[in-house]
């Protein structure tokens, strides 16, 4: 008889049995999860997660009203506090209307609202665990009028601000000496300012200083240096006359002429550094009544119209001739819209440079290894004016072609127009006939044999109506 063998008793049942309980434990601690997931989410609806703070101050657990509340009551003692801006004996106060200084509780609360709660579920567990573990402090929103600030900054510094003025000189008996001394400015720095008042602002909002409805803020002044100083006038290498321009001016009126001999001295001494360059509207500065200027004829918008400064042109026309003799280049210039009678009682048509601050210049460059002075003289009872420049000769020559007119259009019609304000009877002439024309010429700068740069010039000239006003006032 065959024995049967014993079978070992199966283990199988009892490894299914734990690996089913591991999984009931999974899913007993996953619904588990799920559930105080879901408690954690119906207790914070509509509720700032735990955890989130503002400027240090706990809001989990609260409403969006709740932040606007709070920032409410914080924005009372803001709605007292003015600004004084000071500097020296010059004070100027913004009030706290026009600062319109507060708290937005209602942004805050709003950014407080959303954390956690992007619409990513992942992303939002992940911010609400972190939230909860380890906080996040967000920043109020302090609103500030900064606009109005800068405006009262700038307006304030208007009585502060004063430019530097670079030492002028003259060429004298083979050397250069000294007329006018150099002279520090001063300037109103708006950023920093405006940085200090948000700083002392923040300050007190935040409780930082003690609290006060007046609050002092000294402006942030800078001296500011000229460029050319009295102590280096020696240093300058100016040696020799470069080029001469010259025009003459009969037949202008007083404010004309007044006009002419005051651009002209602002222009006077003034130098120019190697590599630098010069610019006539930036060295003239502001033309109007404010700075000294007659009214006088000037083109513009088409019309020839009596404003301040008429006549500034001619000192310009003149530094434009010089310029050439001295062989400079010259990178910007502009014709008159049409031709003046002016600038072709000693020269042909086409020898002039018109200025109209800020768009229109005359610009010239000193590509010269030394300083340029430009010196300026006016002979008001010959009715001539002269521009010298001063420098270091490298052996150029600046030449010109005489101007060609390549073609020349009648003037149109005389134009008379009734004016109510003259008496009947009177007529009275307030623009002037002039031919248009193409006009070029030719500026050529050499150096022995060698053409160093050569520039054409093409000016075009309207033709011009003289217009008359008849009076009809009776």
């Amino acid at each position: 008889m065959v024995k049967e063998k014993k079978k070992s008793p199966s283990v199988i049942p009892h490894v299914k049995f734990f690996g089913t309980g591991i999984v009931v434990i999974f899913i007993g601690i996953f619904l588990a999860l799920i559930y105080q997931t879901y408690r954690f989410q119906k207790k914070y609806e509509g509720k700032i997660y735990p955890g989130v703070y503002i400027d240090g101050v706990s809001f989990g657990g609260q409403t969006t009203d709740a932040v606007k509340n709070f920032f409410d009551k914080k924005n009372e003692p803001l709605k007292k506090i003015n600004v004084q801006l000071v500097f020296e004996d010059k004070v100027a106060t913004i009030s706290a209307t026009d600062l319109n200084l507060f708290f937005d509780g209602a942004l805050s609360g709003t950014q407080a609202y959303s954390i956690g709660r992007s619409g990513n579920i992942q992303a939002d567990l992940l911010s609400q665990w972190k939230t909860l573990t380890h906080g996040i402090n967000l920043t109020s929103i302090l609103t500030l009028n900064e606009s109005y600030v800068r405006d009262s900054i700038s307006s304030l510094s208007q009585g502060i601000d004063f430019a530097p003025e670079d030492a002028l000189f003259q060429f004298e008996n083979g050397k250069v000496v000294t007329f006018k001394t150099s002279k520090e400015g001063r300037r109103v720095e708006k950023e920093q300012t405006l940085q200090s008042v948000r700083n002392v602002i923040n300050n007190v909002a935040l409780g930082k200083i003690n609290s006060t409805p007046h609050l002092v803020v000294n402006l942030t002044v800078e001296n500011v240096g000229p460029k050319v100083t009295t102590a280096n006038s020696n240093t300058f290498g100016i040696k020799e006359l470069l080029g001469v321009g010259t025009s003459k001016f009969f037949h202008s009126i007083p404010g004309r002429i007044h006009n002419i001999e005051l651009a002209a001295s602002k222009i006077n001494g003034h130098l120019v550094p190697p590599g630098e360059t010069f610019s006539f509207n930036t060295t003239l500065g502001d033309v109007s009544a404010q700075t000294g200027f007659a009214p006088a004829y000037i083109i513009k918008e088409g019309k020839t119209v009596l404003g301040d400064g008429g006549g500034v042109c001619q000192v310009s026309t003149t530094l434009f001739r010089a310029v050439m003799k001295a062989g400079l280049p010259i990178s910007e210039r502009h014709a008159h819209a049409y031709r003046v009678g002016y600038y072709e009682q000693d020269s042909p048509p086409g020898l002039d440079a018109t200025v109209f601050s800020p768009s229109v210049d005359f610009k010239f460059k000193n590509d010269t290894p030394s300083y340029l002075l430009i010196q300026s003289s006016v002979d008001t009872n010959n009715l001539t004016m002269k521009f010298e420049i001063y420098g270091t000769s490298d052996g150029r020559v600046g030449q010109f072609t005489k101007p060609i007119i390549l073609s020349q259009i009648a003037p149109p019609p005389d134009l008379y127009q009734d004016d109510p304000t003259l008496q009947n009877g009177v007529v009275k002439q307030v623009d002037f006939a002039a031919w248009g024309a193409k006009v070029v010429f030719d500026y050529t700068v050499t150096r022995g044999e060698q053409e160093i740069f050569k520039q054409t010039y093409v000016s075009n000239y309207r033709p011009w109506q003289a217009i008359f006003l008849k009076g009809t006032k009776v």
